[in-house]
């Protein structure tokens, strides 16, 4: 599991079970997307809710939450402003 530590104190992470997250304070959760099936039996990962764009189709639920997962850690982990010339934005 990765964990930023943004210069406020707080902790910005994909949500895991890996750590009890309980013991670094308030949590403040919230979705970052929406992985659905499609009317013809696909899946997509739509990334809307962090501004992201809708990944897919693909053809299990498993591939889906692989690249949901991949987009999240290399676009939105890491806010804009802490991305440095080796990172996009």
């Amino acid at each position: 599991m990765q964990m930023i530590v943004q210069p406020d104190g707080s902790v910005r992470c994909l949500y895991g079970e890996e750590l009890d997250l309980d013991t670094l304070g308030t949590l403040s959760i919230t979705r970052g997307s929406h992985v659905e099936p499609t009317p013809d039996g696909q899946w997509t990962a739509d990334l809307s809710p962090v501004c992201g764009p809708v990944l897919g189709p693909f053809r299990t639920r498993s591939e889906a939450l692989s690249a949901e997962r991949r987009w999240l850690e290399e676009h939105w982990l890491i806010p804009a402003t802490a991305q440095g010339p080796d990172r996009p934005s």
